[in-house]
């Protein structure tokens, strides 16, 4: 059985981070999501990793039209 007894919890006091350490990471965050979103948005297999197949435009078909882009 729990006891009655109500216990006061410290609180941490929250670490300032300075920008010069977050600003590399949001950079790489803003060009992985815009290499991201050339691929799945506008590229639609144009750049293929392998010759002149389109095995970029088929492995994101489905994410295209669910995100609303037209393909075809």
């Amino acid at each position: 059985m729990t006891s009655g007894v109500a216990t006061a919890k410290t609180r941490t006091a929250a670490v300032a981070v300075p920008a010069s350490e977050t600003l590399p990471w949001l950079l790489s965050a803003l060009v992985v999501g815009l290499v991201l979103y050339y691929f799945i948005g506008i590229d639609q297999g144009a750049t293929s990793l392998f010759g002149d197949s389109s095995v970029i435009h088929e492995l994101v078909h489905d994410a295209r039209h669910f995100l609303g882009f037209p393909c075809h």
